[in-house]
C-alpha cells in the first residue's frame, strides 16, 4: 500500500507538471503573439509622440524666439530713451553754457563801451594839451 500511495502522487506530480509546462507554452506563445503584433502599433505610437514633442519643442523655441526679439527691442528702446534723457541734459547744460557766456559777451561788450570812451577821453585830453 505505500508503494502504491507513492506511485499514485508521482503521477500526480508528473501531471501537474506536465500540465504547468502545457500552461507555460500557451502563454508564452499568445505573449509572443501579441508581441510581435504589437511591434508595429508600438513604432507607430511612438513616431506619432516623437512628431508630437518635436512640434511641442518647435513651438517652445519659436516663443522663445519671440520673447527674446521682443526683449532685445525693449532693450533698445530703453537704450534710445537713456541716451535721449542724456541728450536732454546735455541740452539743459549746454542751455546754460550758452546763457552764461551770454552774460559774459554783454560784460564784455559794456567792458569794451567803457575802455572805448577811457579811451576817446584820453584822446581828447591829448589833443587838448
Amino acid at each position: 500500500m505505500g508503494g502504491r500511495r507513492r506511485n499514485e502522487i508521482l503521477v500526480g506530480l508528473a501531471v501537474m507538471m506536465f500540465l504547468g509546462v502545457a500552461v507555460y507554452l500557451r502563454l508564452w506563445s499568445i505573449d509572443y503573439s501579441a508581441s510581435s503584433s504589437d511591434t508595429d502599433l508600438l513604432r507607430r505610437q511612438f513616431d506619432l509622440t516623437s512628431k508630437e514633442a518635436m512640434d511641442e519643442s518647435a513651438e517652445w523655441r519659436l516663443r522663445y524666439d519671440e520673447e527674446a526679439e521682443r526683449t532685445s527691442q525693449c532693450l533698445n528702446e530703453l537704450k534710445q530713451l537713456k541716451d535721449s534723457s542724456k541728450k536732454d541734459i546735455d541740452v539743459t547744460s549746454i542751455n546754460q553754457k550758452l546763457e552764461m557766456l551770454q552774460k559774459e559777451n554783454t560784460a564784455l561788450l559794456e567792458r569794451i563801451e567803457a575802455l572805448k570812451q577811457q579811451l576817446e577821453a584820453e584822446k581828447l585830453k591829448c589833443k587838448s594839451l
